[in-house]
Order: C-alpha cells, then structure tokens, then sequence
C-alpha cells in the first residue's frame, strides 16, 4: 500500500464514522464554513478531490448524489478515491502545482488529506458533538497551514486568523490558526 492510500485512509475513516452518525436533520445545520450547512461540507469534499484527481487522470465514475444522502455518497467517493489512489502510478504523477512541481501523491496528502480532517470538525461543529482530532491530526493540520504560508488565508482557504484566549487547549489554538473558533 502506498503512503497516500495509508494517508487518506487516516483521514477518511474517522470522516465516514463522523458521518455515518450525523441525524438526518443534522445535514441541514449552519457549518462553521460562512454559508453552508453540514450536508454542503460533504458536497465540497467530493468535488474538490473529484476535481483534482479527475484533473490528473483519475476516473471516479458518475458522482454520487450528495444532496440524496451525503453520509452515502460520501462513503461511494471516498471507496473510489481510495481504488483510483491504490494505483501506484497516479499518486507518483507528477505536475506544477500551487507551490511549484510536486506529485499526485503529494498534494492529495498536503491539501485533501488535511481539507478532510479540517472538515470534519466543521461537519462536527454543524452537529453538537466532538470531532475527536488526535494530536497526529493537530500536527497535520498545523502542518499543513505552515506549508500554505500567506496563502491559506486568501479568499476561499481559511478566515483570518482568530485571537486565542490564554490558557486555551492545543485544538483551539490550532483552530484559531485556520479562522475557526474552538
């Protein structure tokens, strides 16, 4: 197994537990994402990663209906990233990105794999309940802001950064690195 599908794995199983337990009337709540609900967090996932991965090569079939049920549709995508990600040779693909020449492979796990745990506290927030980010995601997530630089606060990545009370817990200050109010 190559270190993408182990990355994405990481990221995805809690994802789908998270929402696999969301009540039908919790996919219509306000996400801390400024206009969307909880059902429109899963609906961001499964486009982006559908449109990068398709952007290289990738064929992930028809998408799946969002709207219908988003736990479902969620785990049809992310059964399919994992097959097209399996692929040896789409993850080692290389390409100028963002930051300049990387792989598949890499940027899936710098800006999906990390979108994926950022997005599950959103999803969690939306419902009431504690997204339960280790301090491995907390690395990753604060990892993967220093890596966007000025860029993750542009118009579209994250809100400005939040003040951060004295004395609050590691996850609200990595939060409130990303705009997000723990």
């Amino acid at each position: 197994m190559n270190p993408t599908v182990t990355r994405h794995a990481a990221a995805a199983d809690p994802l789908t537990r998270l929402l696999d337990a969301v009540p039908p009337s919790g996919w219509a709540r306000p996400s801390p994402c400024a206009g969307w609900a909880a059902s429109d967090v899963v609906g961001h996932l499964v486009d982006t990663q559908r449109d990068f991965l398709g952007t290289h090569g990738a064929d992930l079939g028809e998408a799946p209906d969002v709207a219908a049920d988003p736990a479902a549709a969620w785990r049809e995508h992310t059964a399919r990233v994992a097959a097209a990600l399996a692929a040896d040779d789409l993850p080692a693909r290389g390409f100028d990105g963002f930051f300049g020449p990387t792989t598949v492979g890499a940027a899936f796990t710098q800006f999906y794999v990390w979108d994926m745990v950022v997005h599950r506290w959103d999803v969690a927030r939306a419902v009431g309940v504690d997204a339960g980010l280790t301090d491995a995601e907390l690395d990753l997530v604060d990892a993967g802001a220093d890596g966007f630089g000025p860029a993750l606060h542009m118009e579209g990545i994250c809100r400005p950064a939040l003040e951060v009370p004295a004395g609050a817990d590691r996850a609200t200050r990595v939060l409130a690195r990303l705009g997000r109010a723990g």
